[in-house]
C-alpha cells in the first residue's frame, strides 16, 4: 500500500507542476496473474466506511482555489505552492512587483490553474486514504466475522426456533451447503438411492413412521417447535458466537490433524494423542457400509475443548495423510455447540482431517434430501441411569449404481448422500468399520480428564447402566446386511474405559463399552 501511495502521489506531483502527462501502460505494472484455489473463495461485503471526509466534500475542495491548508492542517499535502524565493523567504521588491504583476493580468489564470492542480492533488490523497480504510476494514476482525457467518448461513424459507436455543433454517434443497463445491455447480440432486441393502427391511417403509395418534415422532429436540416443508432442507444456524469460542474462524467445525502412530501395539487404530477410544472392529475384507443401533446418553465433558462421542466410521486407506474416513452418531461437544446437549452428527475427511471435510454441514460435500432432521441438532429424549433407555440406529452403505454413500437415520429417514467423488479410497470401498466412543483428554492440570464415555459407567454394569452398540452388522460386495466376522476391541486405557463384546439373538452382535474417565484407577 505504501508503494501505492508513493506512485499516486508522484502523478500528483506533476499534475501540480503542469507537466503530468498520460503514459502508456507498462507490462510490468500489471498485477501478477494467481491461480486460483479449488474451492471458490467467498466475496466480502463492501464495508462501510465512516470518514470524517465524504467524497463529496473532497470534490468541492478540489473545484475550490488552493489557499494555504485546504484539508486542515496549514503546510498540509494541500498547501498552495509557492516560488523556490518565496519559500525560503528572500527575492526582495522585484520578486514581490513580478508577483503583482502575474496577479494582475495571466497571474489569474495561472492562479486558477496551479487551484487545480492542487485541488487533484488532495483528490488523489484523499482517495489513498479512503483506500487504505476500507482495505484496513475488510481485514477487521469483524469483517472475517460477517464473512464466515454469510458462508455457513443460507437464506432461510422459514426458521424454527429450538426449546434449546437454536435456531434451525430451512433453506431451500438447492441452496443447501454442498452446492459451493465447484464439482456439484450442475449436480442433480438423487432424490433416492437406486438400492437399499438386501436384508434390512422392505423399502415401501422408508417413509416417515407416524404415531398411534397420526403424528410424526419426536426425535429431535427442535421438532417440539414445529418442521421444515417439503422441498427445504433443516440446517442448524451458526451464530457469531459459536464463532467466537473456536480457536480459528478458518478451522471452524473441522477436526484437528491426527494421524496414527505406526508404532502403536495395533498401528491400524487412530492412537492420536489426546484422543481416547473404546472400540470394536473389522478390518481384511472389502466393505460397503456398516450398521448399528446406538445407546443414547449424556455423558458430563470436564473441559470445554474436550469432547465425548459414540459412533460408527467408515474407513478407506492407510492411517496417514491419505486417511477416508465418514462418521456418523452422537456426540457431546461444548466447544462445537456451545452446551452439553447430546446431539446427531455426521463428519468426513479425504486427507486425514487435513484441509477436507467437516462437521454435519458446514462445508460443502454432504448432500442432504431429507426435511425431517438437522445434522448438529439434539437428539430428544436420552437414557437415564437404571431408567428409561433410548437409542438410535444408524446406517451408512455405497449405492451399488451411482456409488454415493448414503445415510439412513432409524427407518424412517433416508437424510442424503456424500458423492463419491470426495474420495480417493472410498471412491471403491472401506478397508476397516469402527463401532464405539472416543473422547479427547486433555489431561487438566496434568491428571486424566474425567470426561465421560457413553453413560460413564463400565461395561460390566449391563444394560440401563452402561451404554451399548447393537446388531452391529457389516455391507459386503453383494450388498447383502451381514455380521461381522472377526470382530476385535480396542481400548487404550481398559482402567479409564473398556469395552465388551458378545452376541445373543435378539441384540445380534453387540458390546457395551464407556467409562468415568479419571478415578482411584485411572489417573
Amino acid at each position: 500500500m505504501a508503494k501505492v501511495a508513493a506512485r499516486v502521489l508522484l502523478t500528483a506531483h506533476l499534475f501540480a507542476s503542469g507537466s503530468g502527462r498520460r503514459s502508456a501502460p507498462n507490462r510490468d505494472d500489471e498485477p501478477p496473474k494467481t491461480t486460483s484455489h479449488l474451492l471458490p473463495l467467498p466475496i466480502p461485503p463492501r464495508p462501510r466506511i465512516v470518514s470524517k471526509f465524504s467524497i463529496r466534500s473532497v470534490v468541492a475542495a478540489a473545484r475550490r482555489p488552493a489557499r494555504g491548508g485546504s484539508l486542515g492542517k496549514r503546510g498540509g499535502p494541500c498547501r498552495a505552492a509557492r516560488s523556490p524565493a518565496a519559500a525560503e523567504g528572500v527575492g526582495g521588491e522585484e520578486e514581490r512587483k513580478e508577483g503583482r504583476r502575474r496577479s494582475s493580468g495571466g497571474g489569474v489564470k495561472g492562479r486558477a490553474a496551479h487551484g487545480h492542480h492542487a485541488g487533484v492533488a488532495c483528490l488523489l490523497v484523499a482517495v489513498i486514504c479512503l483506500s487504505c480504510a476500507a482495505a484496513a476494514a475488510a481485514r477487521s476482525p469483524a469483517a472475517r466475522l460477517h464473512r464466515h457467518l454469510k458462508r455457513f448461513n443460507k437464506p432461510a424459507v422459514k426458521s424454527i426456533e429450538s426449546p434449546d436455543g437454536d435456531i434451525i433454517d430451512c433453506v431451500h434443497i438447492s441452496h443447501q451447503p454442498a452446492f459451493d463445491h465447484p464439482y456439484l455447480k450442475n449436480h442433480t440432486i438423487q432424490m433416492r438411492p437406486n438400492y437399499h441393502p438386501e436384508g434390512l427391511y422392505d423399502e415401501s417403509k422408508t417413509n416417515v413412521a407416524s404415531t398411534s395418534s397420526g403424528e410424526k415422532p419426536k426425535v429431535q429436540l427442535w421438532h417440539q417447535n414445529g418442521r421444515c416443508p417439503e422441498g427445504t432442507v433443516p440446517i442448524r444456524r451458526t451464530k457469531k458466537d459459536d464463532l467466537l469460542r473456536a480457536s480459528s474462524m478458518r478451522r471452524y467445525g473441522r477436526k484437528r490433524h491426527t494421524t496414527a502412530n505406526p508404532m502403536s501395539v495395533n498401528p491400524t487404530m487412530l492412537n492420536e494423542g489426546g484422543h481416547q477410544h473404546a472400540i470394536a472392529y473389522v478390518q481384511g475384507d472389502k466393505y460397503y457400509g456398516a450398521k448399528a443401533t446406538i445407546n443414547v446418553w449424556e455423558p458430563k465433558i470436564e473441559q470445554p475443548n474436550e469432547f465425548s462421542l459414540s459412533q460408527l466410521w467408515i474407513l478407506g486407506g492407510s492411517f496417514g495423510e491419505d486417511l477416508n474416513s465418514i462418521e456418523a452418531g452422537w456426540q457431546v461437544s461444548p466447544d462445537l455447540y456451545g452446551d452439553n446437549n447430546t446431539r446427531l452428527f455426521t463428519y468426513w475427511t479425504s486427507d486425514a482431517y487435513q484441509a477436507t471435510g467437516c462437521y454435519n454441514m458446514l462445508c460443502s460435500g454432504f448432500v442432504q434430501i431429507n426435511s425431517e432432521i438437522a445434522m448438529g441438532a439434539s437428539i430428544f429424549p436420552t437414557s437415564s441411569y437404571s431408567g428409561s433407555q433410548y437409542d438410535i440406529s444408524i446406517l451408512i452403505w455405497k449405492d451399488p449404481k451411482e456409488g454415493n454413500w448414503w445415510m439412513q437415520f432409524g427407518k424412517d429417514y433416508v437424510l442424503g448422500y456424500w458423492p463419491s467423488f470426495l474420495f480417493s479410497y472410498l471412491a471403491d470401498s472401506a478397508s476397516m468399520i469402527e463401532w464405539g466412543g472416543e473422547v479427547v483428554n486433555s489431561q487438566p492440570d496434568g491428571v486424566h480428564t474425567s470426561t465421560q464415555m457413553g453413560s460413564g459407567h463400565f461395561p460390566e454394569e449391563g444394560f440401563s447402566k452402561a451404554s451399548y452398540f447393537k446388531n452391529i452388522q457389516v455391507v459386503d460386495s453383494t450388498n447383502n446386511l451381514k455380521a461381522p466376522k472377526g470382530l476385535g476391541t480396542f481400548t487404550e486405557q481398559s482402567n479409564c474405559y473398556d469395552v465388551q463384546n458378545s452376541n445373543n439373538g435378539d441384540w445380534g452382535t453387540y458390546f457395551y463399552y464407556g467409562g468415568p474417565g479419571r478415578s482411584s484407577n485411572c489417573q
